[in-house]
C-alpha cells in the first residue's frame, strides 16, 4: 500500500484530468446555428452530424419560447397596422417555456449531436423571452437559467451568478489555439431606436479583457445578431431587421476595440434573419473581418412561402443592395446567400503550410451552398491593410449600406412601390375602359 501511494501521486501530477485533457485537444471542425423551430421536424441534425463537429455553437433562437397572436388588421384584435390594439408577441410561462426547452432538447438528431460534440451557446429574443426584446423584458432572470439548464451549464458556473449569458472558451494546445467568446445582446440592450447600448458597461469590461487576453490563433465572436450586414439599410422601409447597425456607436466601438486589441484571427458569426450569407468588412480593423451568418436550423425565409414563390425570393436576394456580401462563383445561389434551413461550418487545417481555415454553409443534406478559404495568416494586423476609407468613392466590403447612392440603396422599395402604383393605375384604367363601355352600350341600347 505503502508502494503504490507514490505511484498515484505520480500519475496525478502526469495524467491531467479528463476536462484537462479535453481542453487541449486540437478543434478543426465547428459547427453553429441558429432559430430552430421545437415544433417543427428538424432532419437537419444528421448534416451536423456528417460534418462530425468537435464543438456545436448556439447562436440563438434555440428554442421559441414567445407566443405569437395571429396577424389581423381587422377585428377585435388588430396585431398589425398603425391602428393595432395588442402586440403580435406576449411571453411564455416559466413552465411553458420549460417544457419547450424539453422538446427541442429531445429531439434525437440533437441528443446523437451532444453525444460527440460539446455544446455551447447564448441566445436571441425568442428564447429570451419575447421578440425584439431588450433589458426591459421583466422574465430574463428566469429565463437565463433555463438557457443554462438547456445547455447543461454546470450549477457553479460563473454564468448562472452574472447578469446575462455572456461567455468564452479556449479549446486546443499553444500554437493551436481557438477561442470563442459568445456575446449576450439582449440582457442590457437598449431599445431598438435609441442608438444605446447593446452590451452594457459589465460586459464591454469583460469583452475587453477577454480580447486582451491569453492570445489565440483564431478568436470567434458569436453575436446572435449579424454584426457587418445591414440589411435594414436596403430593405426599409418595407422590412426591418435587428443588428449591430442598428447601434451605429455600438458597431463603431466593437470594431476600435478589435483593432486596438491586436488581437489576430478574429472571426463573427451570427444567426437570427432566417437565410445564410457570409458578409466581410475590411475598413474595421487591420485585417478582413468576416460575418458568417447562419440561420436557420428550421426556419428559413423560401420556407417561409409556398414553393411557386421560392424562385421570386432568391431574385429580391440577387436585387438586394449589398457592400459587404462575400459574392464568388463557388455559390450554389446566384445571391450567394442561402434561404434554405442551413448551418454554418468552420473547419481548421492545422497541417497545412501556412495553417488554413475554410467558413462555410451547408444545407440539410450537408452540401456546401456557400464558402470561403484563405490562410490563417491573412487574419493578422497588416500596415499593408491599413484602415483606408476614400471619401465619395464607392469600395466594396468597406463602403456601409447607408453610404449607397439614394437610388441604389432604395431600389428595392422604389421596385415594390411601382409595382404597386403600376397594378393600381392599371385597376383604375380597366374600370375606367368597363365603365366607358358600359355606357356606350348603354346609349347604344336607348338609341335603339
Amino acid at each position: 500500500m505503502a508502494a503504490t501511494f507514490p505511484l498515484l501521486i505520480l500519475l496525478l501530477v502526469l495524467v491531467p484530468p479528463p476536462s484537462a485533457r479535453a481542453a487541449d485537444a486540437v478543434v478543426s471542425r465547428i459547427a453553429f446555428g441558429s432559430c430552430a423551430n421545437q415544433s417543427a421536424p428538424q432532419p437537419i441534425w444528421d448534416a451536423v452530424a456528417g460534418f462530425d463537429p468537435q464543438v456545436f455553437v448556439w447562436l440563438g433562437d434555440n428554442v421559441y419560447g414567445d407566443n405569437k397572436r395571429p396577424f389581423r388588421v381587422f377585428g377585435k384584435e388588430r396585431t398589425v397596422g398603425p391602428w393595432k390594439n395588442v402586440p403580435r408577441f406576449y411571453p411564455s410561462t416559466e413552465d411553458e417555456l420549460r417544457r419547450r426547452y424539453q422538446l427541442g432538447k429531445a429531439k434525437p438528431g440533437y441528443a446523437r449531436l451532444r453525444e460527440k460534440a460539446q455544446v455551447i451557446g447564448t441566445w436571441d429574443d425568442h428564447d429570451y423571452g419575447l421578440n425584439d426584446a431588450g433589458k426591459e423584458f421583466s422574465g430574463k432572470v428566469f429565463t437565463q437559467r433555463l438557457l443554462l439548464d438547456f445547455l447543461d451549464e454546470a450549477e457553479d458556473s460563473k454564468r448562472r451568478k452574472q447578469a446575462g449569458v455572456y461567455a468564452s472558451y479556449m479549446f486546443g494546445p499553444e500554437g493551436k489555439r481557438v477561442k470563442v467568446i459568445l456575446l449576450d445582446t439582449r440582457y442590457h440592450r437598449d431599445p431598438l431606436l435609441s442608438d444605446g447600448t447593446i452590451l452594457g458597461d459589465p460586459q464591454w469590461q469583460w469583452l475587453e479583457r477577454e480580447l486582451h487576453g491569453a492570445q489565440s490563433e483564431i478568436t470567434i465572436i458569436g453575436s446572435s445578431i449579424q454584426v457587418v450586414s445591414n440589411l435594414s439599410a436596403t430593405i426599409g422601409p418595407l422590412f426591418y431587421v435587428e443588428s449591430w447597425a442598428r447601434f451605429p456607436r455600438e458597431r463603431e466601438r466593437l470594431f476600435r476595440l478589435i483593432d486596438s486589441s491586436k488581437r489576430t484571427g478574429v472571426i463573427f458569426i451570427s444567426g437570427d434573419v432566417h437565410f445564410g450569407e457570409i458578409a466581410r468588412f475590411d475598413c474595421g480593423a487591420r485585417y478582413p473581418l468576416y460575418d458568417v451568418t447562419s440561420s436557420g436550423l428550421t426556419q428559413s425565409v423560401d420556407n417561409a412561402v409556398p414553393a411557386v414563390f421560392q424562385p421570386l425570393m432568391r431574385l429580391l436576394a440577387v436585387l438586394t443592395p449589398t457592400t459587404m456580401r462575400v459574392l464568388s462563383p463557388n455559390c450554389l445561389y446566384k445571391s450567394c446567400t442561402t434561404g434554405q434551413p442551413n448551418f454554418g461550418a468552420i473547419e481548421i487545417d492545422w497541417n497545412a503550410v501556412p495553417p488554413r481555415i475554410k467558413l462555410e454553409l451547408r444545407d440539410a443534406e450537408g452540401r456546401t451552398v456557400h464558402s470561403v478559404e484563405f490562410p490563417i495568416s491573412e487574419l493578422q494586423p497588416s500596415g499593408a491593410h491599413a484602415i483606408k476609407k476614400q471619401a465619395h468613392a464607392y469600395q466594396r466590403h468597406c463602403t456601409l449600406e447607408t453610404e449607397l447612392p439614394w437610388l441604389t440603396r432604395y431600389r428595392l422599395a422604389l421596385l415594390f412601390f411601382g409595382i404597386i402604383a403600376a397594378f393600381v393605375i392599371a385597376v383604375v384604367l380597366l374600370a375606367i375602359a368597363c365603365l366607358s363601355n358600359i355606357c356606350m352600350c348603354s346609349k347604344k341600347t336607348k338609341k335603339e
